[in-house]
């Protein structure tokens, strides 16, 4: 992706259902879950880059000891920071007896993190600063284990405020008017409330205060407590979370938006936001990894039971495409084959765009996460090229020379990697003053690789967000090869209205494609519908999410996607580009069609899964009428 956007978080759970003496005969090691959990976090660092965070629950330790330990950082190298902090304290035990790290009876008294149950998060923030305080796992503390919460997830609510006033309706008093916050109070509420049911039901039957607590943690119902708080979420989220006595839970939203997957065997129970680092670290096939279904929550109770509970909906899924498109790591099988079929679905328009001439046309891939899609598009190109032989050799039938025939089967796709990114650069001038120049300098070019003012260039990328990077460095530099034409495609559809569940896209003035739907608007005399959009926006404010319709869809209903992608065409070219230049955009019902089961489009299409992604379309055209340069939720 040529534009740098932030997205999703990762989770990574833990949870080994054997005590630490089984792990430290088997693999040698106590520390083996700790490992796996580096692993894990490490494996999904695409997922989050401004910050980590760790979490350890020790179970049935002793009064007197601490059995939650926590650690986070937003250092730039937060993973490492934090395993360095917890090795710390393991090399300091080992310095003063070599022996004394092998006595785990000692290691869950003393150590931090010695613990069964551990959960990691990696923060990709979409919203607030890149603090410490920011970074998940949270904490809600009591004293008594069964209150406790530890919190972590990969989430995006469209109605905080609705929820918020909801806590303070319930007689609470939050700390903090965020998703995170009011989340984590949320389903605190109902931990808290299940607590007090239980404890009164014991009481009522004569149990001890002491022996209520031992039955609580035994028998709290972990789906209760996910059913009550989860009714009024509007959003995408997969949420992970921790009891202080042991219990645990993944969970993930009715429309299935935010990905997660688990696997569980007799030894340990794991669930993290992608599938195949489970395949990688724990070296398990493909078919022993399970999708947590949308509305369902994976709990895992404190004596080790493994549970899949239904605790909302599930809903019509609409899973992320842009998870298939871009954001997962394309290691995944399903994954990288979407992504291949993407690219090859994308030939017909490229044909078009080069008016055919193939013999003139080199083919390339903007770095790095393009590259699968490329190998689709050449797919598809080899096979249109074999079709097109097959026709000629057919047509000149037995008037064909050897050296005719020869020319034809030796026609293939030129293909050469024309753009180098420099990642060092492209961190150096994020947030500096100057940047349009600096941009240009982002990607390098391979020179002499096509023949000058003959060749057509196409080159595929996985989206076009802002045309930032494409205006100020990449068509630029493309340009230095002098190519007669530039084609630029787009493994994904125009990016069109704001997301609300977890990308940073929330404001409709950044899209290259609602900004070329304004310009159209204006130039063909149709400007009237801008403000008959914003009048019926604004009548909307104050309705129920639920009654609100997205008027946004209006500002590109006049034109065709063409006439769209024609007009982001002639405002990424500036008057110093020699050469054509041609955008390409995927379809809808291509994109469908490559990924059949994630059909999550709301940025394409303006098809929200909930009715409050409805309403933040709306407020986003508001605050682009309003010339306020802020978040639609």
């Amino acid at each position: 992706m040529t534009d740098d956007i932030k997205h999703e978080c990762g989770i990574a759970l833990i949870r080994m259902r054997k005590p630490l003496e089984y792990y430290q005969l088997l693999h040698g090691t106590w520390r083996w879950g700790l490992n796996k959990l580096y692993l894990l976090m490490e494996k999904q660092h695409n997922r989050g880059q401004d910050g980590a965070g760790v979490a350890s629950i020790k179970l049935d330790l002793p009064p007197g000891y601490e059995y939650l330990n926590r650690l986070r950082s937003a250092d730039s190298s937060a993973i490492d920071d934090i395993f360095q902090s917890i090795r710390y304290n393991f090399d300091e035990a080992e310095k003063k007896s070599p022996d004394l790290l092998k006595d785990i009876s000692w290691a869950k008294k003393n150590l931090p993190f010695a613990g069964e149950l551990l959960l990691g998060h990696l923060r990709y923030g979409t919203f607030g600063k890149n603090e410490v305080e920011n970074a998940h796992p949270v904490v809600r503390q009591n004293n008594w284990k069964s209150r406790t919460l530890v919190f972590a997830g990969n989430f995006n609510l469209t109605n905080v405020d609705e929820i918020f006033n909801h806590l303070i309706d319930l007689g609470q008093h939050p700390r903090g008017f965020n998703d995170t916050i009011t989340m984590l109070e949320n389903v605190g509420h109902f931990l808290d409330a299940e607590n007090q049911l239980e404890f009164d039901r014991y009481k009522k039957r004569g149990y001890s205060n002491k022996k209520i607590s031992d039955l609580i943690e035994n028998n709290i119902n972990i789906g209760n407590i996910l059913k009550e708080s989860c009714k009024k979420w509007d959003g995408g989220y997969t949420i992970a979370g921790l009891i202080g006595h042991g219990d645990s839970f993944v969970m993930r939203d009715p429309w299935g938006i935010r990905p997660a997957f688990y696997y569980y065997d007799e030894d340990v129970v794991v669930a993290t936001s992608e599938r195949p680092v489970i395949q990688t670290v724990l070296n398990v096939s493909y078919d022993k990894i399970h999708e947590i279904e949308p509305g369902a929550a994976l709990i895992v109770k404190k004596s080790g039971d493994v549970e899949i509970q239904q605790v909302r909906g599930p809903y019509k899924k609409r899973s992320c495409s842009f998870e298939r498109i871009y954001f997962s790591r394309g290691s995944d099988t399903e994954i990288y084959r979407e992504r291949k079929k993407l690219g090859e679905l994308l030939t017909p328009g490229i044909v078009e765009a080069i008016d055919h001439d193939l013999e003139n046309t080199v083919f390339s891939f903007i770095p790095n996460t393009a590259e699968t899609a490329f190998y689709g598009m050449i797919l598809g190109i080899e096979s249109y090229m074999q079709e097109r032989a097959k026709k000629q050799i057919l047509e000149r039938g037995k008037k064909i020379t050897i050296e005719e025939l020869n020319l034809i089967i030796s026609q293939k796709p030129r293909i050469e990697k024309v753009a180098l990114k420099d990642i060092r650069l492209r961190t150096f001038i994020s947030q500096d003053e100057g940047r349009d120049d600096l941009v240009g300098h982002v990607y390098d070019v391979s020179y002499e690789t096509i023949h000058k003012n003959i060749d057509n260039l196409v080159v595929i990328d996985d989206s076009i967000v802002r045309g930032t990077t494409l205006k100020y460095s990449i068509i630029k530099i493309l340009d230095r090869l002098s190519p007669k034409r530039i084609v630029i495609i787009s493994s994904s559809p125009q990016i069109r209205f704001p997301d609300c569940y977890g990308i940073d896209m929330a404001k409709l003035s950044d899209f290259i494609a609602f900004r070329a739907a304004i310009e159209l608007l204006k130039e063909s005399g149709k400007e009237n519908i801008i403000n008959e959009v914003y009048k019926k926006a604004k009548s909307q404010e104050n309705l129920p999410r639920e009654r609100i319709k997205n008027v946004v869809k209006e500002i590109y209903k006049p034109f065709t996607d063409i006439q769209i992608s024609g007009k982001i065409s002639e405002m990424l070219r500036n008057n110093n580009i020699k050469a054509d230049l041609k955008i390409v955009y995927q379809s809808i019902e291509n994109l469908h069609a490559a990924c059949p089961n994630h059909l999550g489009d709301w940025y394409f299409t303006g098809d929200y899964p909930t009715p409050g992604g409805n309403k933040v379309a709306n407020r986003s055209f508001i605050n682009f009428i309003e010339g306020k340069n802020i978040r639609a939720y």
